[in-house]
């Protein structure tokens, strides 16, 4: 039975504890919780959104918290403002354009890909001439039915997007995008683009190219020097993505499928497009909490990043007991 937000309920074998789902702004329907156990105030962040997100609403912070327990995926992080990673992504396509490349963005099919989606129909509206022609490819069954979904929730989504529909535009229904399903379809789409030289943007998974249909772009497409990859979200460590990313700009290679690619392709980094909250973001939710709490444990994140964010909580709120727990 689903439970709306903002509304208390009990939890099930657990006397005298409620609990309450609040918008955590991560990916549509996501939620944080609060506890009330027997008069104690338990927050669990799970993942919280950035702020200014396209689509999603942003996360508000309870009223009270006695312990929080707090992801820190980009605790020593600051993402681009909106403005700044539009712009980056703008400039991007407009690359992709003078080359008659392709732009390839590896994204997880839910929240990044629609969020990219809702951004791109921005930069087209804005533009003239050529980029009425440039394809947008989504290449992932699962974002296309993901996509659809967010079409259907719309009632979920923020006032910036009820103005545009409200104003007849479609951000995830526009006249250039193009969806993929088939994989027979997909591997001439992987041909087409290898071959022609026809200019498109191509979003499909994984998000960090560990797997999905984005690795057979990469063997095709990064030894071409009118390539452009841009990731726009985290790219852990010990993953082809984040091989990419560091090695791509010195000229370098990378194993995709026990085969070693060369990558000519242009690398570029996009961080403010991540599902999650940045440094900033996390200190504000905590600092925008109007009963602090006197024990913060600071989870799900690099050993960087949890350390980079205790110091912060630290200076913020020196009373409380700053944890970070054991993996």
């Amino acid at each position: 039975m689903p439970i709306p937000y903002d509304q208390w309920f009990d939890v099930e074998g657990l006397p005298q504890t409620a609990a309450k789902f609040r918008v955590a702004g991560h990916i549509l329907g996501s939620a944080y919780v609060e506890l009330n156990a027997q008069g104690e105030r338990v927050v669990f962040s799970g993942d919280l959104g950035a702020t200014y997100s396209p689509l999603l609403p942003a996360p508000k912070s309870p009223y009270k918290a006695d312990t929080l327990v707090i992801e820190s995926t980009y605790g020593d992080k600051l993402h681009e403002g909106r403005k700044a990673r539009r712009r980056l992504l703008r400039d991007t396509i407009k690359r992709c354009l003078q080359d008659r490349g392709t732009v390839l963005i590896p994204a997880f099919s839910i929240g990044r890909t629609q969020e990219l989606l809702y951004e791109i129909e921005e930069i087209i509206h804005r533009q003239k001439g050529d980029w009425e022609h440039l394809a947008v490819i989504v290449d992932s069954p699962l974002a296309a039915k993901f996509t659809g979904h967010y079409r259907d929730l719309k009632s979920l989504w923020d006032k910036e997007s009820k103005r545009k529909l409200r104003a007849g535009r479609h951000p995830l229904s526009f006249d250039q995008l193009v969806t993929i399903d088939s994989h027979g379809d997909h591997l001439k789409m992987v041909k087409q683009l290898a071959q022609s030289g026809h200019p498109a943007i191509v979003i499909a998974a994984s998000g960090m190219c560990t797997g999905g249909r984005i690795q057979n772009y990469l063997q095709a497409l990064l030894p071409d020097p009118r390539t452009d990859v841009l990731f726009v979200g985290y790219q852990a460590q010990g993953t082809p993505g984040r091989d990419i990313q560091k090695y791509g700009p010195r000229g370098g290679y990378v194993y995709l499928d026990n085969e070693r690619i060369d990558i000519k392709a242009g690398v570029h980094t996009i961080s403010g497009y991540s599902a999650h909250a940045d440094q900033g973001n996390l200190v504000n939710f905590v600092k925008r909490i109007y009963r602090k709490p006197s024990e913060i444990r600071i989870v799900h994140g690099d050993d960087e990043a949890k350390a980079a964010l205790a110091e912060k909580f630290k200076q913020l709120v020196p009373e409380a007991r700053i944890l970070i727990p054991d993996a």
